[in-house]
């Protein structure tokens, strides 16, 4: 496959700007529908030297990020990288099951309003029908009710993981503070790999 062929199936339709990549998690070949959270194998290139950020999932609405991997990085550098990397792949999974739950618990709760008041979907001029808000508030009021406790945990869970990254990230500082006071700088050994 040419460069060109791969860019086209990798962007798709999506206009390129810079700084900014598609999705990590939109798959050059058609998704598997039983599996909303596939991701793609792309990686940036070994030269780039900043985090690649795509646009909003079409599930989960969260942009991707590809984190950029320092030559000779540091074990407490790919600690945080790891971290971080997780936290995003377990948000993302998180709100893609979510946002499909609610759509489809939405639909399901829209259909059977509408059999209540024995209105099809659609109406005479083939507009799909849809309820007013105090009838959606109803719908909306249960489905936050209904995951509370999910979504109690999802915070928790959140923020647990943001103070975890926070501390790491302070000390990947203040170890490349000490370094450069010292004079160390980065070793010259190794460049750490991507792995594939």
């Amino acid at each position: 496959m040419n460069s060109r062929t791969a860019t086209c199936l990798f962007f798709g339709s999506q206009r390129c700007i810079r700084g900014v990549v598609a999705s990590k998690r939109h798959c050059a070949r058609p998704a598997a529908q039983n599996d909303p959270a596939e991701k793609t194998k792309f990686n940036p290139g070994p030269t780039t030297k900043y985090d690649w950020i795509g646009p909003p999932d079409r599930l989960s609405n969260l942009r991707p990020i590809i984190y950029h991997i320092p030559e000779n990085e540091t074990p407490l550098e790919r600690k945080l990288r790891h971290l971080r990397q997780e936290t995003e792949d377990w948000n993302h999974e998180f709100w893609t099951h979510q946002n499909v739950t609610f759509s489809k618990e939405k639909e399901e709760y829209v259909h059977s309003q509408l059999k209540a008041k024995g209105l099809t979907e659609r109406d005479e001029r083939g507009r799909k029908r849809t309820l007013n808000s105090e009838e959606m508030a109803v719908f909306y009021k249960h489905f936050l009710d209904k995951n509370c406790i999910k979504h109690a945990s999802y915070n928790r869970e959140w923020y647990q993981r943001n103070f975890t990254i926070t501390l790491l990230m302070a000390r990947v500082a203040l170890h490349n503070v000490w370094r450069t006071l010292t004079g160390q700088g980065r070793s010259k050994g190794k460049p750490t790999v991507m792995p594939k």
